[in-house]
């Protein structure tokens, strides 16, 4: 009656009647532009303000809800948040819903204003109502913070223990959020949660269960204690599936799915690395897996579970491969997301029992062609997870038939993976070299450049293919050239080394292939038709170029139509494709006695595997190659970044060994060279002109004067580089640091990082002449099952240092340590200071973006000695 005399004193008075929340709803919705929406909202926001001024408001429950419906919208409502809490102390039910609510909303840990409801909440906590207890718990559960969490945690552990089940289970919960904010809670709510156990209601034991796996997650004496449980776990779920039919409880014919998810889900936690407890649940877990019925979601969702307990604990092999079948039985669920969920559970199951996802193999292959873009990623990564030495023949036919119909994003992911498993399981290297130009081929531009690399030093490394893949080469580059600008790179190159194989009708041919017959002029029309071309980019032309200037070797008539064709490079736009034009040139012009000799063929490329085996068995160079390739002179240009360039350098300089010392860049014009310095050096350039005079210094002027500079040595050597690289030397470009004038040195290797499968190896190397110097070999490695790309490695040193980062080979390392990203750091310390160094890593890992970051003050006291 006071409330109906209130309100009729309020109408009398000519105070306007606020609108309901159902006609502001219909307003809103009625609303058809965005503009009349905010104009009706601006509008009620004003008329709920001016109501708010008023201290005795009988509309404040009606204002505050239409607030926080408008709050749900995306409008701003924090100036309701005090009146929340005005309705949080009214003594009526119907106020304190709505505060609570807007409480839960509007409020958070951050906010300062969330502390002044302690007290209130505290009261409501020992209300004689459960609903009011209810809203107060789920409140504290939503926006406690670690102060309110001191202050009311006392009060959720005694109301655990209270006989209400209603107010017992939203205790559980309410504890659950506390232990996030203060894990050593753990220990006050650990003999109330274990009592949770026992209880019969199914909503108080699934609350107790998920007090204890937060728990458990959280401290491992926990996780200890409860494993003690186990039975009693396993005596429940049991009685879950033996259990008659309960209207209460069921659903769709099962027993209480979700607890019965919940119960698995602790016992996956229990029974991870524990043998004991892994075989107290094994039996239940087969009878689970056996008995649930599958053609129901419900049911689904419980083996789902259960197989993810399966493959955590130490079960038994029988018992994982019941647990596999159930996963290739989603894959032939109609559900697309029961197929995306078997598809993503296999590929974290499949380290676990390798030979039983492999029989699920086809079903797999099968999921490439499904529509649902999820799903043909999912499977395309599974597939490479399941490709071996056996399999290899036959995944790669289907992951190039999925790779021509792949949507872009595919194309590059699937192309390198392709390499990489190639590269570990090909049956030979003529079966690898046709894959790998069919891979070029199908992706097209969607190539990364580490295909690219891979492919041309797969090509060097076979030497008695060299015919068979250059006329490969050349049968896929007569198609469609500007859509697939990766091939016309490896072409170029290929081409460029071993061009005059081309009429070579002796090699290996394909079965019903035509011998080829290539003429001098298709060739040279070749790259000149890709130099010319407006669609070819600036790497594909250096690419072309280089293989100009080589093929002038190889074929010598042609040489006068290079020379012409290089000659119109000299003035292009672009810095690096001038300078190669320019630099070539020179050779025909000055130095064209010297030509043969610095364009003959590469020596062969050593593979990661080898260089690391050579490094550690201290053979830096091979004896074979240096007999078989003492007359080679000059290194190639376009060579990629990712394959053994320094390897191939040494096998250049043969007769060079550690204690041979290369002219320091700074005091160049004071070098007086010994006649077996002179000899080793003349080692490099061998030609069948004998144009050079026999006498020493003319030996060593001719050779200095090849880039018209007779004070400088370090031109003699063309630099190993990428060609999107600008670098003028090869001193510079750090490839030389490792021998000749730096020492083998004895400074012990540090880990620099190592986290989340990335490892980083700081090797070090000194100038026992230069001791302010310092350069450190950084090596990634990957031990993950995936490879890491957009690797990127910074550094940061204090102002005392100077610091210099050269270019990496490569910005992806390939997975299971299979291969490293290295990257040259060269640090100077004028003051001879302890080194201090910041590094930060940023990468991609299965399309996800991590950053980190790092301090490195461990390095050795030898570094600056």
């Amino acid at each position: 009656m006071d409330l109906q005399n209130t309100i009729l004193s309020k109408l009398t008075s000519g105070v306007q009647t606020p609108m309901r929340l159902r006609d502001l709803i219909r307003q809103i919705r009625a609303a058809r532009t965005a503009a009349e929406e905010r104009a009706v909202v601006q509008k009620e926001c004003a008329y709920i303000r001016s109501t708010f001024r008023e201290e005795d408001n009988v509309w404040r429950c009606r204002n505050v809800a239409k607030l926080l419906y408008i709050h749900m919208l995306g409008y701003p409502a924090h100036f309701g948040q005090l009146e929340c809490l005005k309705l949080i102390a009214s003594p009526k039910f119907t106020d304190k819903r709505i505060g609570y609510l807007g409480a839960m909303l509007l409020l958070d840990e951050r906010q300062d204003v969330h502390l002044l409801i302690t007290n209130s909440l505290k009261n409501d906590l020992n209300n004689q109502t459960q609903f009011v207890v209810g809203l107060a718990l789920c409140t504290l559960g939503t926006i406690c913070s670690p102060e309110m969490s001191r202050d009311l945690a006392s009060e959720v552990e005694r109301l655990m223990k209270s006989s209400n089940t209603y107010i017992k289970k939203k205790a559980a919960l309410c504890a659950a959020r506390i232990i996030k904010k203060i894990p050593d809670f753990i220990e006050m709510f650990l003999p109330a949660s274990r009592s949770l156990l026992t209880e019969k209601n199914h909503a108080v034991l699934i609350t107790g269960i998920t007090l204890i796996i937060d728990m458990c997650e959280e401290s491992q004496d926990t996780l200890n204690y409860f494993k003690k449980m186990v039975p009693s776990l396993v005596r429940i779920l049991k009685n879950l599936i033996m259990a008659g039919y309960s209207p209460e409880h069921d659903v769709c014919g099962v027993s209480d799915p979700f607890l019965q998810v919940k119960i698995l889900r602790l016992l996956r936690i229990l029974g991870h690395n524990d043998p004991e407890a892994s075989e107290t649940m094994n039996d239940i877990l087969a009878q689970v897996a056996t008995n649930t019925e599958s053609t129901k979601n419900v049911g689904n969702a419980i083996l789902y579970e259960t197989v993810i307990s399966i493959m955590d604990i130490k079960s038994e092999s029988g018992l994982r491969v019941l647990g596999i079948n159930i996963l290739g039985r989603f894959l032939l669920n109609t559900d697309k997301n029961i197929r995306y969920v078997a598809l993503t559970t296999l590929l974290k199951t499949v380290t676990a029992d390798y030979n039983a996802v492999q029989r699920h193999r086809s079903t797999i292959v099968e999921c490439l062609k499904d529509p649902d873009v999820s799903i043909r990623k999912k499977s395309m990564e599974l597939c490479f997870a399941l490709i071996n030495s056996n399999n290899i023949r036959s995944m790669s036919l289907e992951l190039i038939s999925f790779l021509e119909k792949a949507d872009p994003e595919f194309k590059s992911v699937c192309s390198s993976n392709v390499c990489i498993c190639a590269d570990k399981f090909a049956p030979c290297a003529k079966w690898h070299i046709d894959t790998m130009l069919k891979v070029l081929t199908t992706a097209g531009n969607y190539v990364r450049d580490d295909v690219v690399g891979n492919t041309i030093q797969l090509i060097s490394e076979t030497k008695n293919l060299y015919a068979y893949a250059v006329q490969q080469v050349w049968r896929h580059l007569i198609d469609d050239l500007h859509s697939k600008q990766p091939l016309v790179q490896v072409g170029m190159w290929t081409i460029g080394e071993y061009g005059d194989f081309l009429n070579d009708n002796s090699s290996d041919l394909p079965e019903n292939a035509e011998h080829l017959s290539v003429s001098e002029d298709e060739v040279i029309t070749m790259c000149e038709n890709i130099l010319n071309s407006s669609l070819m980019n600036i790497v594909t032309k250096e690419y072309a170029v280089n293989a100009l200037i080589k093929l002038s070797a190889r074929f010598p008539n042609s040489a006068p139509r290079v020379k012409r064709t290089v000659d119109a490079y000299g003035c292009h736009m672009n810095v690096e494709l001038q300078q190669r034009s320019v630099e070539f040139s020179t050779i025909f012009t000055k130095h064209n006695e010297l030509r043969f000799g610095l364009l003959d063929k590469m020596p062969p490329m050593k593979s990661l595997s080898e260089r690391r085996e050579n490094m550690q068995n201290g053979q830096l160079i091979d004896e074979e190659s240096v007999e078989n390739n003492n007359s080679s002179a000059v290194l190639d240009n376009n060579k990629p970044t990712n394959s053994s360039a320094s390897v191939s350098l040494l096998d250049l300089i043969g007769e060079v060994t550690s204690s041979t010392s290369i002219i320091p860049e700074t005091n160049q014009t004071q070098l007086k060279p010994s006649s077996k310095a002179i000899d080793d050096l003349l080692g490099l350039i061998s030609y069948d002109q004998p144009s050079v005079p026999p006498t020493q210094e003319n030996n060593l002027s001719s050779m200095l004067s090849l880039t018209n500079n007779s004070n400088t040595l370090q031109n003699l050597i063309l630099p190993i580089q990428d060609p999107t690289k600008n670098s003028n030397s090869i001193l510079d470009s750090g490839i030389l640091d490792g021998f000749g004038g730096l020492e083998s040195s004895s400074i012990p290797s540090i880990v620099a990082f190592d986290k989340n499968g990335l490892k980083i190896l700081y090797d070090f190397q000194k100038d026992p002449s230069d001791p302010k110097n310092l350069t450190i070999h950084m090596k990634a490695s990957n031990s993950n099952v995936h490879p890491i790309t957009e690797f990127l490695f910074q550094a940061a040193v204090p102002k005392s240092f100077q610091l210099q980062l050269l270019p990496p080979n490569s910005s992806l390392i390939p997975p299971n340590n299979s291969g490293l990203v290295e990257q040259v750091i060269k640090v100077t310390n004028p003051n001879k200071m302890q080194l201090r160094m910041r590094i930060r890593i940023s990468y991609s890992y299965q399309e996800q973006k991590v950053l980190d970051q790092k301090d490195v003050n461990d390095f050795p006291s030898e570094t600056w000695a």
